[in-house]
């Protein structure tokens, strides 16, 4: 992989960290702890705020998984090992990474881990 492409490949993850970051500190209200006491919420809206919690939990697991994803692809990047296949060690699509900067595998190794 080339300079340039690196470097491109770089900015794109550090802006997707960026814009998790941006997201999970605007999220975190969501998925706070929902009261019990029934005088200030009724049992039906108490019931939405669990679910729009849940939701917002699922949605920060999502944002850190992300997040760790993105710190693997840059330290892959820092060890000139990023573009190669984690299991093959054959070159990744550039087009692959173009739509997924954090894809560890290539097509053919991505396609036998999700026949397992």
């Amino acid at each position: 992989m080339t300079v340039l492409d690196a470097d491109k490949f770089r900015a794109r993850l550090e802006e997707l960290r960026s814009e998790l970051e941006s997201v999970a500190a605007a999220g975190e209200e969501s998925a706070a702890v929902v009261e019990l006491d029934q005088t200030k919420v009724g049992r039906l809206s108490r019931m939405d705020a669990m679910q729009a919690q849940a939701m917002a939990q699922a949605s920060s697991q999502r944002r850190k998984n992300s997040l760790r994803q993105i710190a693997a692809a840059l330290q892959r990047l820092d060890e000139d090992e990023y573009g190669l296949c984690a299991e093959c060690g054959n070159d990744i699509n550039p087009k692959r990474l173009e739509f997924d900067p954090t894809a560890m595998l290539c097509i053919d190794c991505a396609s036998k881990a999700e026949q397992h």
